[in-house]
């Protein structure tokens, strides 16, 4: 049992030490930025993912609607996989692979940033929130596994995490999204 914990850090440390190497910090802070100033402009963050990228599409609303660190004020964040009643209608009437872009449609606004998770970045219903987006006039910032797959080719910002093990890359998701919060929150904050 030891020997597997070890390894499984090992590894754990292995992704994230590639990551600081290999993603580019410019990246990081143009998906800051841009995510920042459609907050400040009080435009929406829109955030998708499936299974536990849906859990932390939540988890990142709730840290930016609610608060990260710092009291401010709330951000218009909004959690696709979080409306239950939206989800199961949609994809029982039309089909789950549109049950983001429908509420892309929804609640997107030109200014406005989709944040889109996939750790193989090859989900159609993520594929399809970020194409609604563009149909809006937002940006699109991925969060995926190594290359990004078709997500990574339509996303104007791509952070993807080098491995293609899915619980390895969602525990860099985690990391990076919890620097974006702080890093957004700082500007946010500071603005006000």
């Amino acid at each position: 049992m030891m020997n597997r914990w070890d390894d499984y850090l090992r590894s754990s440390l292995t992704v994230l030490s590639e990551l600081q190497m290999k993603l580019d910090p410019v990246r990081i802070e143009s998906a800051v930025a841009l995510i920042s100033e459609a907050l400040s402009a009080n435009r929406p963050l829109l955030v998708c993912g499936n299974g536990g990228s849906a859990s932390d599409s939540m988890h990142i609303a709730g840290e930016l609607v609610g608060r990260f660190l710092k009291d401010r004020r709330a951000l218009k964040v909004l959690a696709l996989s979080a409306d239950s009643a939206i989800v199961t209608a949609w994809a029982n009437d039309v089909g789950y692979d549109q049950i983001f872009a429908r509420q892309v449609e929804a609640y997107g606004e030109a200014g406005g940033v989709l944040l889109a998770i996939s750790t193989s970045g090859s989900s159609k219903n993520i594929l399809a929130a970020a194409v609604s987006a563009k149909a809006k006039g937002m940006k699109t910032v991925a969060l995926t596994g190594e290359g990004g797959g078709a997500l990574g080719q339509v996303a104007d910002i791509l952070l993807d995490v080098p491995s293609k093990v899915t619980p390895l890359i969602q525990q860099a998701h985690i990391c990076l999204y919890h620097f974006i919060c702080a890093e957004v929150e700082d500007r946010i904050a500071a603005a006000c």
